[in-house]
């Protein structure tokens, strides 16, 4: 089974006016990662709007990523959808289609048990082959549920492929406690970006990073210096990535992704599903001054 670790990137869902999914911007921009130096792709992600998409256009998504990626670095799609039904037909088709692997976030909206949610991980996780690999992902901030020890390692156990999480809630505690499931034999993947540093130095294998898309060469360098264990330096560069990352972070992420990635033309389109909003021509000319005044492609600073 192939794993995540380095750089994660859950790249956005470039649209066209007419909001369609935008096939031709997907290509170039799943080329502009890979040429970047990131590990790993990781379609229809929060960072995508999956929830925005239906069904078809997330098979659409995952289709292309695959196939642009022709095997060059692993594809592992997220899958977790409004509900059981329709993430279950998703992580089925990523299996189909090629993909090296599924993400599944908690359910969203209403609040489950620990058992609840134990029973749904281990439902999409036997709907695939027992050799393709699942990550869990939680983020409790938008999904309302949260993944602790206890349901991780009872779905690990009953499932083998379930081989890792994606935490994206800062704590590090939390974050440490997720490290021991298995006895140390679980993926742990920060979602944070100002965490990669620590989470990689006390055990984890990477982060999955929407900003990566946006400041490519800084995390390729910043995933270089941590496989060195050269911490002066790793600090040097999380630091950096830190700055660009709350101007890009500070309105609205996604967003600001979209508006960098058309500046270098990678995608054609500012576009966001709706009800998803767009920056405004201001808050985009902003984003751009500032980041441009912070000399955002110069990584030697």
């Amino acid at each position: 089974m192939k794993r995540l670790n380095g750089v994660v990137v859950p790249i956005i869902t470039p649209l066209t006016e007419e909001d369609k999914i935008d096939v031709e911007s997907l290509e170039r921009l799943t080329d502009y990662c890979i040429e970047g130096g990131l590990q790993s792709l990781y379609p229809c992600g929060t960072t995508g709007e999956m929830m925005y998409l239906t069904v078809e256009e997330r098979k659409l998504v995952a289709e292309t990523v695959v196939r642009k990626t022709a095997g060059r670095v692993p594809v592992f799609v997220h899958v977790g959808a409004w509900n059981q039904t329709d993430t279950i037909e998703l992580a089925k088709h990523a299996a189909e289609i090629g993909a090296d692997g599924i993400g599944v976030v908690t359910p969203a909206f209403y609040l489950l048990s620990d058992q609840g949610l134990i029973d749904y991980y281990v439902a999409i996780a036997r709907s695939v082959p027992e050799d393709f690999p699942v990550y869990m992902y939680g983020i409790k901030q938008n999904a309302v549920n949260d993944l602790n020890k206890y349901v991780c390692e009872e779905v690990a156990k009953q499932c083998p492929n379930v081989i890792g999480v994606k935490y994206s809630y800062p704590d590090m505690t939390r974050l440490q406690e997720l490290m021991t499931v298995k006895d140390g034999a679980f993926d742990v993947l920060v979602g944070p970006d100002h965490l990669f540093e620590a989470v990689y130095a006390v055990g984890g294998t990477g982060v999955v990073s929407g900003n990566a898309m946006c400041i490519r060469e800084h995390y390729k360098v910043l995933w270089e210096a941590l496989q060195r264990e050269d911490y002066q330096e790793a600090t040097r560069l999380q630091r950096r990535t830190n700055v660009l990352n709350a101007v890009m972070c500070e309105i609205n992420n996604i967003a600001a992704y979209k508006v960098i990635l058309k500046k270098e033309g990678v995608i054609r389109t500012t576009r966001m599903r709706r009800p998803m909003e767009n920056l405004t021509k201001g808050q985009e000319e902003n984003l751009l001054k500032r980041m441009e005044e912070l000399d955002y492609r110069n990584i030697i600073l």
